[in-house]
């Protein structure tokens, strides 16, 4: 029996259009009524459009955020989140004054981007949130992850780039396909990692957790579930980990997955 179902957002559970289909929620219903705990486990943001998401799947639950750095669960607030060295966020400001890309920096409940540029104007209308540039000295609170974003064309070069101390996570979105999302979080936080805090949070063995995903972020959890499944729309090597195979997330896909769940 699968108890725990962790769903990926972007090309999992949003599809290109940006938003999440219909007959989702139905599915998602099914599954809860059977018995499985629902989990975001996104490179978002625990809040706009993010929260509304992880609300409307368990709002009594833990959600794993911003690539596992970020842990929380939404009654009550608790955190089990990591932190990046207020050292290691100074070399990133500075790197994006030298460099002029845009940076963006993230707690658990809020973020400041300093740029005005229309990509992270886009980026905000993505999150569901108001574009608001602001300095980053204004953001209070441990910094659980940075993100670069940056035009699709320049993510290999940014990649290269040495960042001690700093694990890089890209990922991309079908509502920004010209855009790279590269996450920059301390070691040791991944989405596997949260995916065994929230399992063990639940009681529940990992063998009977399915993990559902489209994107190189989502491998590692993948790697750590009993039930890895692919999207249709998923990257070769996602679909060379899963155990399982499902439609495009603009056709249905998730909603399979959901239903092989039941399955099992």
């Amino acid at each position: 029996m699968i108890e725990l179902i962790c769903v990926d957002v972007d090309g999992t559970l949003v599809g290109s259009s940006g938003d999440v289909a219909s007959e989702v929620w139905p599915a998602v219903e099914r599954a809860r009524e059977a018995g499985a705990r629902l989990v975001i486990c996104s490179g978002r943001p625990a809040f706009g459009l993010t929260r509304d998401l992880a609300e409307r799947l368990d709002p009594q639950g833990w959600h794993v955020f911003q690539n596992g750095a970020s842990i929380v669960h939404l009654p009550t607030g608790r955190s089990r989140s990591g932190h990046i060295p207020d050292d290691t966020v100074r070399m990133l400001v500075a790197r994006a004054r030298e460099t002029g890309r845009i940076l963006e920096l993230y707690t658990d409940t809020q973020y400041a981007v300093d740029s005005t540029d229309d990509r992270a104007r886009r980026h905000a209308g993505l999150l569901g949130v108001p574009f608001t540039p602001r300095p980053f000295g204004e953001l209070r609170g441990a910094i659980v992850r940075a993100q670069w974003v940056v035009p699709l064309a320049e993510e290999a070069a940014v990649l290269v780039e040495p960042h001690d101390g700093l694990v890089l996570t890209p990922s991309t979105s079908p509502v920004m396909p010209d855009t790279a999302f590269i996450s920059l979080t301390a070691p040791g936080l991944d989405k596997a990692g949260a995916v065994r805090v929230v399992a063990d949070e639940y009681g529940i063995p990992l063998e009977r957790v399915m993990m559902v995903g489209d994107g190189t972020n989502d491998l590692e959890a993948m790697r750590v579930v009993g039930f890895p499944v692919a999207m249709g729309n998923a990257a070769a090597e996602v679909r060379a980990a899963a155990r399982h195979h499902v439609g495009h997330v603009d056709r249905g896909g998730l909603v399979e997955a959901l239903q092989y769940a039941a399955t099992l």
